[in-house]
């Protein structure tokens, strides 16, 4: 466990003090939002965007239910990003909390958090950066209060993961019943899963990642050529190993069920809204209610995915494409 937490804080540049062994990514957001507003702080203001993680959403709008918070949400420009004029109109005195994801979990398009933490930095409002895309691929902008981190990510394993925080700050915990993770994570820790943690911390390395952009191009430049589609968002503001493409004509579910009958393992949202044709809040907050908010599909690689793989997946879509 101690040489997980020590890897987290490496990768992270913090203290292994400052590193709480979490269930994910998820339980990790929910800490770091919920202790934002816990104290008897008067500032009751979370700001954020619909193109966060639903871990992110779902919470501010459960502290806005319990009467605990009120939440803005900065717009979204077509690019992916969020508008940084927007949400330095939005972000004031009352705002308790600023949450800004690292990269978008379905776009893959990086967002600009050293404006956002310089702007929430001017309210004195803490931010907390969902860094879960983020962790290994790239480098992480300095000066946030928490950070989220999950190891299956960074190729470790599923279910396991850290809130990286500066020192001294107060966390107080979803859960109650122990006195794990000083309290903060009650629950006997899992030491196999820490173990993968601890590994894929030390291996993770935003240079083998970025060396992915050359295949993931060549992927996308053939996907394009079937037609009918285009890049969702900026291009040159993408990590390395994600594609998300709109399909003109299709419900990007529907494109997914057909390629998995191919074999071929795409997605069309984040992991938790899989099963839906429920147009993406990421997407719609991009193109509004329009058919591009239903027609994202996500084609992501690693640094194990080989050409013939590749060749494989173009022929499939193909078929699909081709039969439709």
């Amino acid at each position: 466990l101690e040489d997980a937490r020590a890897a987290v804080a490496e990768l992270a540049g913090a203290d292994p003090r400052d590193v709480v062994l979490t269930s994910g990514g998820t339980e990790a957001n929910n800490i770091a939002m919920r202790s934002a507003f816990a104290s008897s702080n008067a500032r009751r203001v979370i700001v954020t965007s619909r193109i966060e993680h639903p871990s992110i959403v779902r919470v501010a709008e459960a502290l806005a239910r319990e009467g605990r918070a009120e939440v803005r949400f900065v717009k979204v420009k077509p690019s992916g990003e969020i508008d940084l004029e927007d949400l330095e109109r939005i972000v004031d005195r009352d705002t308790a909390l600023v949450t800004v994801q690292a990269v978008n979990h379905e776009t893959g398009i990086v967002q600009p958090v050293a404006e956002v933490i310089a702007i929430a930095r001017r309210a004195d409002a803490r931010v907390h950066v969902d860094a879960v895309q983020a962790w290994g691929k790239i480098d992480l902008a300095k000066g946030w209060d928490t950070a989220s981190l999950a190891a299956h990510k960074m190729r470790g394993p599923k279910g396991i993961g850290a809130l990286v925080t500066k020192p001294h700050l107060r966390l107080e915990p979803v859960l109650v019943g122990g006195t794990q993770e000083k309290g903060i994570r009650p629950g006997t820790p899992p030491a196999s899963l820490a173990a993968g943690l601890g590994v894929a911390a030390k291996l993770a390395s935003p240079t083998k990642w970025s060396a992915l952009a050359t295949r993931r191009d060549a992927l996308e430049r053939k996907l394009l050529d079937l037609g009918r589609s285009r890049v969702a968002g900026d291009p040159t503001r993408r990590v390395a190993h994600v594609s998300n493409l709109l399909w003109q004509g299709w419900i990007g579910a529907e494109l997914v069920a057909a390629l998995d009958l191919e074999g071929v393992s795409v997605s069309a949202g984040a992991a938790c809204s899989a099963g839906t044709v429920e147009p993406s809040p990421v997407l719609a907050s991009m193109f509004g209610q329009t058919p591009d908010a239903l027609s994202g599909v996500r084609v992501s690689i690693g640094e194990t995915t080989t050409e013939d793989e590749i060749a494989f997946a173009v022929q499939a879509f193909g078929n699909v494409l081709a039969r439709a």
